[in-house]
């Protein structure tokens, strides 16, 4: 197997080359993908070697971005766009979810939308307003998407191909305060596990903790640090949709359930997991299904956001409350 030691933002970029060099119809559009490669330096050099016809400097139009990108995927391209912060995905979001979302079902499958939309969400930055937002449940409850998440840079380098590859439209969300974690990435594709799977990050028998994202490290370091029970962390990694068997096997097994996101608990995705698993997991939990998240407020200036994020206590703190029942 070879392997190769590389930050998630690397990780990205390489595996947007290897897809770029695999199908002549894979375009990179975005603000400032090309000349500068990106805020994140995700597309460093793409432009450089596939040129400005397939690494499109886009105008500051969400909407237009977006648009475009399903007409080229109705001309048979595959379109990758980025959409440089979170918060800047709203003024796309007709777009997203009112045409991308259903022209496939509206044409009975005989179209395919092979668009891939990259979102860097998430906290952690110190970034002003509008720039460490999670917004994944808006999209997980809008039919027609698929929506995946990475937390690491095997993840990015493998999972990014996977969703240029799909026939269906992808909100493809990348974990901006991980952009510079580093780890060992499997470069054959073909070992790597489907993008629509869930896979136990950590294995554990006392109590699942279900992540994503940015929180699947945090939930990773809290497991560690408990060495009074052991924590099996699953990684979602595919939210929609929601690879059930994998989820349902753990709580099964633990018999306790704590799902942890840096969205705010109201209204959150969290919602949809701990209902799922209520529901179908009824008899054999030992104590409710307990979720940690942000709070219901705007994302707070960046002197606070240590106080809004989830963090490995709050982690611990959800795991103690599952077995006081």
């Amino acid at each position: 197997m070879s392997t190769e030691t590389l930050s998630l933002s690397r990780a990205m970029n390489e595996g947007l080359r290897k897809a770029m060099e695999n199908d002549p119809k894979v375009v990179v559009m975005g603000e400032d993908v090309g000349k500068l490669g990106g805020v994140f330096r995700v597309t460093d050099g793409l432009q450089k070697d596939f040129g400005e016809a397939r690494v499109i400097d886009t105008p500051l139009a969400e909407s237009g971005i977006v648009g475009t990108a399903i007409g080229l995927a109705l001309r048979g391209y595959r379109p990758v766009c980025e959409i440089q912060f979170d918060g800047f995905v709203f003024p796309a979001f007709n777009q997203i979810t009112s045409q991308l979302a259903k022209m496939r079902m509206r044409s009975l499958g005989t179209l395919e939308l092979p668009v891939v939309i990259r979102i860097p969400f998430g906290g952690g930055i110190g970034a002003v307003e509008h720039h460490s937002e999670s917004p994944e449940a808006y999209f997980t409850h809008t039919g027609g998407l698929r929506v995946v998440a990475c937390s690491n840079p095997s993840d990015a380098y493998t999972m990014i191909q996977q969703a240029i590859a799909c026939p269906d439209p992808v909100i493809f969300f990348e974990p901006k305060r991980r952009y510079w974690d580093k780890a060992p990435i499997e470069l054959d594709l073909s070992a790597a596990a489907p993008f629509d799977k869930a896979v136990v990050a950590r294995p554990g028998t006392d109590v699942t903790v279900l992540a994503y994202g940015p929180m699947v490290k945090t939930c990773l370091e809290a497991a560690q640090a408990d060495d009074k029970r052991s924590i099996e962390v699953i990684d979602i990694r595919s939210l929609n949709p929601l690879d059930e068997p994998t989820v349902l096997e753990s709580v099964r097994r633990t018999g306790r359930c704590v799902v942890v996101h840096e969205a705010p608990v109201f209204g959150g995705y969290g919602g949809e997991l701990a209902a799922r698993i209520t529901e179908k997991c009824f008899y054999h939990l030992e104590s409710p299904v307990l979720r940690v998240g942000g709070f219901s407020t705007p994302y707070p200036p960046s002197r606070l956001e240590d106080h809004y994020l989830p963090d490995l206590d709050r982690v611990l703190d959800a795991v103690d409350r599952t077995f006081e029942w």
